[in-house]
């Protein structure tokens, strides 16, 4: 099963308390994948837990299952339900309903890719209507969520990582989310290990690239002027950097009698460096 089945399969276990956050659900259901008709309040969808969570909601909610509803049913729950009006907003007045609604929008059109390939959750709306409310709710969890045209649909999306944290405790799939967790560490346990190791290997490659202009220049000095007109501190580090081509600064002025620090060490090198451009 993918993550976002994963995350559809731990809502649909999840059920608002109160009779108001069970209608904010079925309300943001019937609101982007229903519709109503003259005796008929419809849900279209291949999702079995999504079919079934609808039908146990109506039932909560109303005291009848969809396959039992008689007209004066259907009326009841549409005027409840409000679907397609601009009043829906009436049933997310508290914040125990706006998490329902979110839940139930996801459940009906939403998705989360595979949290170990890329962040990203989204809710596909009909309209810029049902799109505008989404995003107002989501972004009261502070879910930074943004609204984009996609053919015919509107789609709200989130990006950021620990924002798709958020929206999960939002919907309460605490299972889910500390699935996501836990591959959030490991992709930072990864991204940091990466990080240093490039950086060690930059310094690496900075240290061999610099002690091969050293060996180079002295060797250059050697072949023209030799070591014995040299002073005596930069006579003792040639030598030592052509005998020693692989040490680091502070390894080499651990090698001179007495010992020197990295700073003085890379003072005579620079000496000898200059020299040879002289040369």
């Amino acid at each position: 099963m993918s993550f976002s089945g994963e995350v559809k399969a731990e809502l649909a276990r999840q059920f608002g308390r109160g009779r108001h956050c069970q209608l904010a659900e079925l309300a943001a259901m019937l609101e982007l994948c229903g519709w109503q008709r003259e005796k008929a309040v419809l849900l279209n969808t291949e999702n079995v837990l999504l079919a079934e969570k609808y039908r146990v909601l109506l039932k909560k909610a109303f005291g009848v299952f969809p396959e039992d509803a008689k007209d004066e049913d259907v009326l009841r729950i549409a005027a409840a339900l409000r679907p397609g009006s601009d009043e829906q907003s009436l049933l997310v007045q508290q914040t125990c309903c706006r998490r329902a609604y979110i839940r139930g929008a996801f459940m009906a059109a939403g998705s989360i890719s595979d949290p170990s390939r890329s962040y990203h959750f989204e809710i596909v709306c009909r309209n810029r209507r049902q799109a505008e409310l989404l995003r107002e709710l989501m972004n009261g969890f502070d879910a930074d969520a943004k609204v984009v045209e996609r053919k015919r649909y509107r789609v709200v999306y989130v990006k950021e990582g620990a924002r798709i944290v958020d929206m999960l405790s939002v919907m309460e799939a605490s299972v889910s989310l500390m699935n996501l967790e836990n591959v959030r560490i490991l992709k930072e346990m990864r991204n940091t290990v990466n990080r240093k190791v490039n950086c060690e290997t930059a310094n690496i490659n900075k240290t061999v690239s610099a002690a091969v202009r050293q060996i180079e220049d002295i060797r250059k000095i050697q072949r023209t002027i030799g070591f014995e007109g040299l002073p005596e501190p930069l006579r003792n580090i040639a030598r030592l950097r052509l005998e020693y081509p692989d040490a680091t600064l502070k390894e080499l002025g651990e090698y001179l009698v007495p010992p020197v620090g990295k700073s003085g060490v890379n003072h005579r090198l620079r000496r000898l460096s200059i020299l040879a451009e002289d040369l």
